[in-house]
Formats: C-alpha cells, structure tokens, sequence
C-alpha cells in the first residue's frame, strides 16, 4: 500500500487479518492527509445522488453500492468496539437548507433513500429547526440518525494499531519516489526497495505526480477548519439540542459539530485553487457568526486546511491499473466510512474474490481538464456554482 490514511490503513488491516503480508509506506506520518486532519463527519450514502450511480451502473448494481455504503458505516461502530478505539464515536447528523430549492431537493433524497431501503430520516422546517439546531440561518433539513461524528486521527491512529497488531508492517517518512510495474511490482523509497504481488495506491489527493494516469480523475480541492476555545457545557447544549454534526448543501458547504471538550470544529470551503484564504481565522470565524451569532466573544484557537480528492461525477473512483495495481480514490467528501469499504473491497480482490470491487470499477470517470488551464477552468466553474448557491437556484 502506498498512502498511510483510512484507505491504506484500512487495507492493510483487511489483508493482515486474512493472513496476507501487508506493507503501507507513508511520505509523512499516519493520518497526515485527509484522513486525519478532516471534519470527521460519518455521513449516509455517496455524495452523487443515487440516480447517477443507477444511470451508470443499472437499478440492481445500484442497490448493491448502496447496500456496501451502509455496509461501510455499520463497520465503525464494529471496529471501534472490536479494537476498543477511542474516538468519540456519535450518532446523530443533520443537513441544512439554506432555501427552498435546497429543501425540496433533501426532501427527494428522503424519499430516494426509502426506495433504496433506508427510512431513517427525517424534515423539520421553520422554528422546528431550532429544536436540532440554536440557529435562524437555515429554513429546514434533514434529520438523519444513522450519521454521525467521530475524531478522525484518533480513529485512523487504532486502525493503525490493530493492523500492525495482526502483522501488518507500516512505515512512516517512507515517500515512494518512482514504481516499478510488472508481475512483481516494485516501490523504491529513499530507505529501500519494497516488491510485492500487488500494489494498492491509496494516496488519493496527495499521490501528487507519483502516478499521472490517475491524477486526471480526481482533482485535489482544498477545505478549512478552525477550532475555537471551549464553549462550556451550557453554552454547548443550547447550541446543539441534539448533538448532531450538521453541514449545508451549498457546494462550498459549511460542515461542523462540537467536539468532545465542547468546543465548536467549523469546517468551510471549497477551493480548486488550494489557496489558504489570507486571514484564515478570521474567515473562519465570520462564517461561524453567519450560523450562531452570539458567538461573537469566542476565539479560534486552532485553524488548518487541507485536501479532498474530487472526481467529476463525486463517485468514488475504485480501478486497476493493471491486473495488480489496484487503487481507491475521490471520495469527494465521504471518506470517513468509504475508505473502509475501499480498504474491505480491496483486500477481497486481492484474496481472490473481486465481484463486490468490480460493481464500484464499472462506474466511468470523466477527466478533469488537463494543462495550464486546469485550475483556471476548475476555479471558474465553482465561481459559477457558489454564485448558483448565494442566488438559491
């Protein structure tokens, strides 16, 4: 495994669990990417709707990814418990509208949902927000308990430990400089050589270079966080009824939740330039009193960025690059439980048993555009989006 985040992590575990010699190389440290610095959120299903995937794939192939993305959160909880992590693992989720169209679009995810088999969710609108959420921003949203939060790093660092505790061999500030392809395939290292039967590219946003055919399906997009000062224990249930995670259905959404010291992790942004905004805690906290305006008097202690792996249809893009080169990437937002479902799929395959992989492969993945003008392109098209958000179309 290249690519020391959920997804190498988890494939590592899986494989080492079936017996089979696992090795991850990691450029950094564990969880430097995406997968430890994100929001945190557990969210429900795929962040395309499910009737692309149905035009992609076919009703009954359908059901089936949908069936593996529940599959996928109901894995945490079993992880969590079996390797006794401690990670904040809650349940409860709500996604905002910020308008009407917003709205009447969640609502037709509910009723999507219910045909897939899933009737957890639930609306609420007007003053009923507020009993989920101490704000007046939004007109409604989706309730949805089968969602929830976790701390990321701390859930990827016990993945971590329990692979390596069935056997799998993880190194860190192991960056992979060039990749040897064949039927034995081979990574060089500054340090060494690694060679395998197979390769799994887990890298997804930040395998950068390393493997050009796979960086024009998936486009790294850059998200910000801060982390303000401890809220208080009152404060932070007036705010928060049901201590649910929350994130609106803008295109450049803002995404939070309380952590487990009670204070507030606010996520926003969504930049094809990966630019870090000048001022980034001031940014950060303006859009926080845009939610909670009393909020005035606390403090961002804490602020980084980071980036997410998009691909154009927001369908994860699992493949081979060959019969042994297998990869995961473009989780487009969900990552926190579909990186586990990639690392399970994964180490299927490479066990002998590909059928679940290949109804995720079929899926096609159009390029971004290529060249200088890649960002420029992509830049301008989320201008046109948020403008689309800000006019509520």
């Amino acid at each position: 495994m290249i690519g020391g985040g959920l997804t190498g992590v988890s494939t590592a575990l899986n494989l080492a669990e079936r017996g089979i010699d696992a090795v991850l190389l990691e450029a950094e440290a564990i969880g430097h990417g995406a997968s430890g610095r994100n929001g945190g959120q557990i969210v429900q299903g795929y962040s395309a709707p499910m009737e692309r995937i149905e035009a992609a794939v076919g009703r009954s192939d359908a059901q089936a990814i949908w069936d593996m993305g529940r599959e996928a959160i109901a894995a945490i909880p079993d992880r969590v418990k079996r390797h006794n992590i401690d990670c904040d693992l809650r349940w409860g989720y709500f996604i905002a509208a910020l308008n009407r169209s917003q709205l009447a679009d969640l609502r037709d995810t509910v009723e999507q949902w219910a045909e897939y088999g899933y009737r957890g969710p639930t609306m609420v609108e007007g003053s009923a927000v507020r009993s989920v959420l101490a704000t007046d921003l939004y007109v409604g949203g989706m309730v949805e308990p089968g969602s929830g939060q976790l701390h990321p790093l701390a859930y990827l660092l016990g993945l971590a430990g329990a692979a390596e505790a069935v056997g799998a061999r993880l190194f860190e500030r192991s960056a992979a400089i060039e990749i040897h392809y064949g039927k034995t395939v081979r990574v060089t290292t500054s340090g060494g050589t690694v060679e395998a039967d197979t390769l799994v590219l887990a890298g997804n946003a930040y395998l950068g270079r390393l493997v050009p055919e796979m960086n024009r399906k998936v486009m790294p997009v850059a998200s910000f966080i801060g982390v303000t000062e401890p809220l208080g224990e009152e404060r932070a249930r007036r705010l928060f009824p049901q201590d649910v995670a929350v994130a609106d259905c803008n295109v450049a959404l803002d995404y939070y939740r309380l952590t487990a010291d009670r204070r507030l992790l606010f996520g926003a942004g969504a930049s094809y330039s990966a630019t870090t905004p000048i001022g980034l805690k001031d940014w950060l906290a303006k859009r926080i009193r845009r939610v909670f305006p009393e909020l005035t008097d606390v403090a961002i202690e804490h602020a980084w960025g980071g980036l997410i792996g998009i691909t154009h249809n927001r369908v994860p893009d699992f493949g081979r690059l060959a019969p042994n080169v297998l990869y995961a990437q473009g989780f487009s937002g969900q990552g926190v439980a579909l990186t586990g479902l990639a690392g399970t799929l994964m180490a299927e395959t490479i066990a002998g048993d590909d059928s679940r992989f290949r109804l995720i492969e079929q899926v096609r993945h159009l390029p971004f555009p290529g060249g200088l003008l890649r960002t420029p392109t992509l830049v301008a098209a989320m201008g046109v989006l948020k403008l689309k958000d800000r006019l509520g179309w």
